[in-house]
C-alpha cells in the first residue's frame, strides 16, 4: 500500500488482482519519453513562477533526464507491478531525490499529465506515419513514371470496362495517399493544443504560467477549457479514423494485387522475398502480406469503434473508462506503420506483366465505347451510336470475333457511315491516347497528374 501515491484516503491494501486489472503499464510504458518530457517542462514552469525554488526545479529536471537516460540505457527496468507509467517515474524520482521528488506534482494532476503525455506521443507517431505514407507515395509515382505507356483494362463491377494504363491506375492511389497526408496534417494541427495545468478538471489554485508549459512542449497554445483539457480524445478518435482510411486504401489496393498475382489475371508476380508458399503444394506462391493488411484493416476499423464506444458515454470529465484508449490508438498505429513499411518494398519489387495487361485489354470488347464514340464523331446521336454498336459486340459474340476483327462489311451493314478509318478509331493505343480529358488516362494527361502529385510530395 505503502507504494500508492494515492495511499492517504484508504485503510486497506488495495488487491492484487485489482491492482493487476487496474495497471495500464504494460501498455502506456511506451510513452515514459513523453511523460518525462512533459514533467521537465512542468517543473521548469514551476520553478519559474516561484511554485517551488529553482534549486529545486533543476535538481528535478536533472533527475528526470537520468531516468530517461538509465530507460534508454537498459539500466532503469520498467516495474509491470506499478500502476502505471506516471507512478512509476514519479515514484523514481522521490527514491532519488526524497521530498525534492515529491514537489514535481505541485499543481499538476494524473488526468492532465496523461493527457498531455498521449497527445505529445501521437503527434510524433503522426509524423512517422505521414514519412511513411509519403514514401510509399512517392514509390508509385515513380513506378507511374515508368508505365505511362503500358496498356491493362480498367474495370467496373470487375469487369473489363475501358481501356487505361498502369500508370494511371496507380495515380489513382497516389492521389488516395495524398489526401490521407493531408489529413493526418489535419489532425496533428488540431491536437497540438496543450492540456497541462488542466489539472484534475478545475485547474488549480497555484499561479502557473499555462502558456510557457505550451511553448516548451512545442503545443500552438494551452487549451481554453480545464475540463475539455482533461476529457478530450476527439484526436485520438480522429486520428483513427485517417489510419482507416489510410488501412482502407492498402486494403483496397492489395485485394487488387491478391487479383493480379492469381493466374486468372497475371498482371503481376510479387517478389519471391514478399509472398509465401503452401505447406501441401509445391506449386503455390501466395500474396500473404496483402492478405494480412486486407485482414489488418478489420482490426484497425474496430480499434476505431472501440474509442467510438468509450466516448459515447461519458460524462465529464475524467473517467478509468478512458485508459481505454490508449490500447485501441497504440494497436491503430502499430498496424499501419507495419503494414506500410511492408506494402512499400512489396510493391517497389513487384514485377509487372505488361503483355499480360495488354492481352487481357484486347479482349472484352472494351474498345466499344469508342467505337460509339467514332459514330458520334460523324454526326450521330449518341444513343444510337451506342445502340448499333452493342448490336456489333453482339454480333462478335455470336461469331466469336473481336471489334478489330469484325469485316468492314457488317459495320457498314449497320451504316455507312463507318469506313476502314474506323479500325483505327478502336485501335487499343489510339483509344488510350486520345483521353486527354483532364484526369484521364493518357499519357499526356497522366503526365500532368504525375506533375501535381510531384508538387505535392516536393520531390
Amino acid at each position: 500500500m505503502a507504494d500508492m501515491m494515492w495511499a492517504g484516503r484508504f485503510s486497506k491494501k488495495i488487491d492484487d488482482t485489482v491492482n493487476a486489472f487496474n495497471s495500464s503499464i504494460a501498455f502506456d510504458g511506451r510513452m515514459y519519453r513523453h511523460d518525462i518530457q512533459g514533467s521537465i517542462a512542468h517543473a521548469t514552469m514551476l520553478g519559474d513562477c516561484g511554485i517551488i525554488t529553482k534549486e529545486d526545479s533543476l535538481q528535478i529536471i536533472d533527475g528526470l533526464k537520468g531516468i530517461l537516460s538509465d530507460i534508454d540505457s537498459g539500466k532503469l527496468e520498467l516495474d509491470p507491478s506499478a500502476e502505471d507509467i506516471h507512478m512509476f517515474i514519479e515514484a523514481e524520482l522521490t527514491k532519488r531525490l526524497g521530498d525534492v521528488g515529491k514537489r514535481l506534482h505541485t499543481s499538476r494532476s494524473r488526468n492532465d499529465q496523461v493527457a498531455v503525455d498521449i497527445r505529445l506521443y501521437l503527434r510524433d507517431e503522426i509524423q512517422e506515419i505521414h514519412d511513411l505514407v509519403k514514401k510509399l507515395a512517392v514509390t508509385l509515382v515513380n513506378m507511374a513514371e515508368q508505365h505511362t505507356e503500358t496498356i491493362m483494362p480498367g474495370y467496373t463491377h470487375l469487369q473489363r470496362a475501358q481501356p487505361v494504363t498502369f500508370a494511371h491506375h496507380l495515380m489513382a492511389y497516389v492521389f488516395m495517399f495524398l489526401r490521407d497526408l493531408e489529413r493526418l496534417q489535419d489532425v496533428s494541427k488540431r491536437m497540438n493544443y496543450c492540456p497541462l495545468g488542466s489539472g484534475a478538471l478545475a485547474g488549480t489554485t497555484y499561479c502557473t504560467n499555462r502558456k510557457q508549459t505550451a511553448e516548451l512542449l512545442g503545443f500552438t497554445a494551452p487549451m481554453a477549457n480545464s475540463l475539455d483539457g482533461v476529457s478530450d480524445r476527439d484526436f485520438c478518435v480522429e486520428l483513427n479514423c485517417a489510419l482507416s482510411l489510410i488501412m482502407t486504401h492498402l486494403s483496397r489496393f492489395s485485394e487488387e494485387i491478391i487479383m493480379w498475382c492469381s493466374w486468372e489475371f497475371k498482371f503481376v508476380e510479387l517478389d519471391d522475398a514478399f509472398a509465401t508458399g503452401s505447406s501441401i503444394m509445391p506449386q503455390k506462391k501466395n500474396p500473404d502480406i496483402t492478405e494480412l493488411i486486407r485482414g489488418k484493416t478489420g482490426r484497425v476499423n474496430g480499434d476505431l469503434i472501440t474509442l467510438l464506444s468509450m466516448l459515447k458515454g461519458l460524462p465529464l470529465a475524467y473517467n478509468k473508462d478512458m485508459q481505454e484508449d490508449k490500447e485501441a490508438i497504440f494497436d491503430a498505429v502499430d498496424n499501419v506503420k507495419l503494414c506500410v513499411k511492408t506494402f512499400i518494398p512489396m510493391i517497389s519489387t513487384m514485377k509487372v506483366l505488361k503483355e499480360n495487361m495488354r492481352n487481357a485489354a484486347a479482349r472484352g470488347f472494351i474498345n466499344a465505347t469508342d467505337c460509339a464514340d467514332y459514330l458520334v464523331k460523324k454526326g450521330m446521336p449518341f444513343r444510337d451510336a451506342y445502340k448499333i454498336t452493342g448490336t456489333l459486340v453482339a454480333q462478335c459474340i455470336e461469331k466469336g470475333l473481336t471489334l478489330e476483327t469484325l469485316p468492314l462489311d457488317d459495320y457498314k451493314a449497320m451504316t455507312e457511315l463507318f469506313d476502314n478509318d474506323v479500325y483505327q478509331a478502336i485501335n487499343l493505343e489510339t483509344c488510350v491516347r486520345e483521353r486527354k480529358s483532364e484526369g484521364g488516362p493518357s499519357p499526356e494527361a497522366v503526365k500532368v497528374q504525375i506533375e501535381i502529385a510531384k508538387k505535392s510530395l516536393d520531390i
